[in-house]
């Protein structure tokens, strides 16, 4: 029996589009023979969900499902906006964001999860609505908050169905408090504030360390010639203002400007009777970091002109 390796299975994948246990299937039946493979592909229907594989998938949805005090949220390309308002389209993506939570947001396990009602993954269900509909679509990523005690808020901007839409933030918090309604509330109006805000981290030691080098050379840079102890508090004033900026515990609070989301915190522990912790937060932002495909119109027109 021929020993499928993993960079062959990589090499076809790349070559096709198709989904890595269907390229190791094919190469097993072909003996390793990667063009025989692609063939082998052809022939069981899959090439068409590969030829659209190429094709750039920047629009689509990210999906939203939080409950008490666990919740996911996805995100699912597709090539057109005109998609993301397909039915089909929708229930596809709020079935996935639902199964997310139990792959706890790992990409590779919740692929691998059978689908809702059906006998075959979430990776082939995608496969065989990309044949249905027409366009390339990609699950691009997966992400689960889970807290021990306390609950969870979510919020998604520009809705088109309920847990639906372009951006989509969790917010989980923990606390002992018993009033987990108000908990909830107030986890809703920070998932609010970090869509509008979109915060790096949740202070200044979440972020990168050489996102904070970067700063601090430029702030070192913009103040050459200064003693060192000088130099020393204009950094350190520097960054504290690069957090205000960036860092959600240090940013003024949108809904009420005059404090900053610690402070707003910090009110609602007095309300709840218990200390109250950002255990973590993510938002999603339909294809953000996707290099997107700028069409020539110019070159277009003069193609169909024949110049």
């Amino acid at each position: 029996m021929t020993t499928i390796s993993a960079s062959l299975v990589k090499e076809l994948r790349d070559k096709t589009g198709v989904g890595m246990m269907d390229c190791k299937r094919a190469l097993s039946e072909t003996g390793g023979d990667v063009e025989a493979a692609v063939d082998w592909l052809r022939k069981k229907g899959l090439s068409k969900a590969a030829k659209k594989a190429g094709r750039i998938a920047a629009e689509g949805l990210v999906g939203i499902a939080a409950s008490g005090t666990s919740g996911s949220v996805v995100e699912v390309n597709s090539e057109t906006d005109f998609v993301a308002r397909n039915v089909q389209f929708q229930d596809m993506v709020l079935k996935i964001t639902l199964l997310a939570s139990e792959a706890n947001g790992d990409l590779a396990k919740l692929l691998a999860t059978i689908y809702p009602n059906e006998k075959i993954t979430v990776e082939d269900h995608i496969k065989e609505m990309i044949a249905t509909i027409g366009e390339n679509m990609t699950l691009r990523r997966a992400r689960t908050l889970n807290v021990s005690k306390g609950a969870l808020g979510s919020y998604v901007h520009n809705q088109i169905a309920p847990g639906l839409g372009k951006i989509g933030v969790l917010v989980a918090l923990e606390s002992d408090a018993k009033n987990t309604q108000e908990l909830s509330d107030l986890a809703r109006m920070i998932a609010m504030h970090v869509a509008a805000t979109s915060p790096m981290a949740l202070d200044l030691s979440g972020l990168p360390a050489e996102t904070l080098e970067r700063e601090k050379a430029i702030l070192a840079d913009k103040n050459q010639g200064k003693p060192d102890h000088i130099l020393e508090k204009i950094v350190a004033s520097g960054l504290k203002s690069y957090g205000k900026e960036h860092c959600l515990l240090d940013q003024a609070y949108i809904h009420d400007p005059s404090k900053s989301v610690s402070q707003a915190l910090k009110e609602a522990e007095g309300k709840v009777g218990a200390p109250i912790k950002i255990a973590g937060f993510v938002r999603y932002a339909l294809g953000e970091g996707i290099e997107k495909k700028e069409d020539d119109f110019a070159a277009e027109v003069a193609a169909a002109a024949g110049g």
